[in-house]
């Protein structure tokens, strides 16, 4: 990621199909078989990235993706 340069939602999801939106620039990965998850802010015209969460996927069943930041 630190190398990527996406433009676009579809640039994203072409490099990680697996990615979901789940709103308001937050898209959630998928981590080692879908034990892990990742819940990403993502901004594309200033290529941001800011990682919002990393847990199990017990974990993020159990936090707001669209308010979490860790």
């Amino acid at each position: 990621m630190e190398n990527a340069t996406f433009k676009t939602h579809n640039e994203l999801k072409s490099f990680y199909p697996n990615a979901d939106y789940v709103g308001d620039s937050r898209y959630a990965f998928n981590i080692k078989g879908n034990n892990y998850r990742l819940v990403a802010l993502i901004l594309f015209t200033p290529e941001l990235i800011t990682i919002c969460f990393i847990g199990t996927h017990a974990e993020y069943d159990k936090i707001n993706c669209l308010t979490v930041l860790q």
